[in-house]
């Protein structure tokens, strides 16, 4: 059941950390150059030493009476073994490496843990998905927006690639494995050099991989390949008589239905709304028509000639008609949007969700960024932020949820999901007291490169992410039922960094007359 994924962990580095990880790198590979400087100093002045006792030993020891037969060269003799040489060990024995040492313990603290480096893995491996990219495209840097500054510095190497194949094979995941290891292979084949790995290392897991989807044939090839390369390797000798056995007993036909791609275990309705939001993240099977489009505007609002914004309205509009979309434009200001991030940095935190069986908060796999939790009375930007919400949707933030602010990195997505609580999940948010989540306030405080969209899998909707704007939409009927047309899903980051703050707003307290101002008649 997919409940029981959600007790699954899957970290990921987010945007506002990988900062600081970077500046922590930077530090490290200057406190390295200054070892390195300080052995090349000790070792510079050993070899001064070695040099000089080397000429003096030379000439000593063609002559040893008549060198010793001088008083002063005797003493001196007697003097550099007793003291001179001991300086030297002394000089020897000094550690240089203390200080980076030290350094490197200290920051060792914020380093990105073994599940931290899956997780990045497998986000590429999420990219490649959802915007069907080739693991070419990837290794190479040249992802569609990408700046080419940064191309020549953001390519993998043969050891990356064998690594997220690595990473996809522990998850059993055969169909991806299978497309790192065979580029790292071609990376190799064009005559790159790589690190610890080896053509045999990733023949191993290329032939299981194609194995594990039926392709008996391919996995024998692969691994009579492995054979020419090492033919002492036993697992390999192993398999080849097990494959041969196989091929020579069933039709390929049939062992090919055995196998297949790793998503084949999901339910049909999974698959099919994995599709579709996969579609809408790269801008296809957008359902809107031309005669719907046409009723769709923009303009200024003031929310019934509301004081704060008769003579100032906002900017609103229309992104999707039923249900009823709307954007804000210009909401925040930059300095608001900077102090928000500010705020939340050192609280993000992997984000969570209710847990509809224990109506708990927890860590989701299908829910991959870091988010922050911001009181009103914590800082005054919140506090307005919080009122600016109130006065344009005309709802009480009273009983609203705190302002989440969520930091999406490259990879980081939300899948297909409902903000309200269905009637199945009675105890969603029982702990609030406040009722359900009547409404959602999503606000964009980032610029996104490429990806990140927000879209709506039931009606083909998708809204894009642009700073400062805020999006706004009713999750529930005039009724209190649930409107199962709002499930929506955050795309994955392709390029770039997205930073998103979320207002919950729940029933009590509010007028259930003021909703019918954006809502349609059901």
């Amino acid at each position: 059941p997919q409940q029981l994924a959600i007790l699954k962990s899957l970290l990921v580095a987010v945007a506002g950390h990988m900062t600081d990880l970077l500046f922590t790198e930077r530090d490290l590979v200057t406190s390295l150059k200054d070892y390195i400087r300080a052995e090349e100093n000790k070792l510079a002045q050993i070899k001064q030493w070695a040099d000089k006792l080397d000429l003096l030993s030379t000439a000593a020891t063609s002559d040893p009476d008549g060198f010793l037969g001088h008083p002063v060269n005797a003493f001196k003799l007697i003097r550099r073994l007793n003291t001179e040489w001991s300086e030297l060990e002394h000089l020897v024995l000094t550690d240089t490496a203390d200080a980076f040492l030290s350094n490197l313990t200290i920051q060792r603290q914020h380093f990105p843990s073994d599940e931290d480096q899956s997780g990045a893995a497998k986000a590429l491996t999420r990219l490649l998905d959802t915007y069907q990219l080739d693991t070419d495209a990837i290794s190479t840097g040249k992802i569609l927006g990408s700046s080419s500054a940064y191309t020549s510095q953001s390519v993998l190497t043969v050891d990356d690639c064998f690594e997220l194949g690595r990473v996809a094979y522990s998850e059993g995941d055969y169909y991806h494995t299978e497309l790192w290891m065979l580029q790292a292979l071609r990376q190799m084949e064009k005559g790159e050099t790589p690190g610890v790995v080896d053509a045999v290392m990733i023949l191993d897991h290329l032939s299981y991989s194609v194995y594990q989807q039926g392709e008996l044939e391919r996995a024998l090839d692969f691994t009579k390949k492995l054979l020419e390369l090492d033919s002492t390797h036993q697992r390999a000798t192993g398999n080849r008589k097990y494959f041969e056995y196989q091929l020579a007993k069933q039709n390929k036909v049939a062992q090919s239905e055995q196998g297949g791609r790793d998503e084949n275990h999901q339910p049909n309705d999974y698959r099919s709304e994995r599709k579709k939001y996969e579609q809408l993240c790269r801008g296809e099977g957008l359902k809107m028509t031309a005669r719907r489009q046409s009723q769709l505007f923009c303009r200024y609002y003031d929310n019934g000639r509301h004081p704060k914004y008769v003579i100032g309205p906002v900017k609103q509009e229309d992104e999707w008609d039923r249900p009823h979309i709307v954007r804000y434009h210009d909401i925040l200001s930059n300095r608001e949007m900077e102090t928000v991030k500010e705020l939340a940095k050192p609280r993000l935190r992997r984000a969570t969700v209710h847990d509809p069986q224990t109506g708990q908060l927890t860590t989701a796999p299908y829910r991959v960024s870091k988010s922050a939790w911001l009181g009103a009375f914590e800082h005054p930007v919140v506090d307005r932020i919080n009122q600016r919400i109130e006065d344009i949707t005309g709802l009480d933030v009273s009983t609203a949820e705190d302002l989440q602010v969520a930091n999406y990195g490259v990879g980081g997505q939300y899948e297909p999901h409902y903000d309200f609580g269905r009637k199945d999940e009675p105890d969603a948010f029982k702990e609030l007291g406040t009722g359900n989540r009547i409404a959602t306030w999503l606000l964009y405080m980032s610029e996104v490169q490429a990806g990140g969209a927000t879209v709506f899998t039931d009606i083909g909707a998708s809204v894009s992410p642009k700073k400062g704007s805020a999006v706004f939409w009713y999750n529930l009927h005039p009724s209190g039922d649930g409107d199962y047309r709002t499930r929506h899903a955050a795309c994955p980051v392709l390029l770039g960094n997205k930073w998103v703050s979320n207002k919950w707003i729940h029933e009590r307290g509010q007028e259930f007359r003021r909703r019918c101002d954006l809502q349609e008649d059901v």
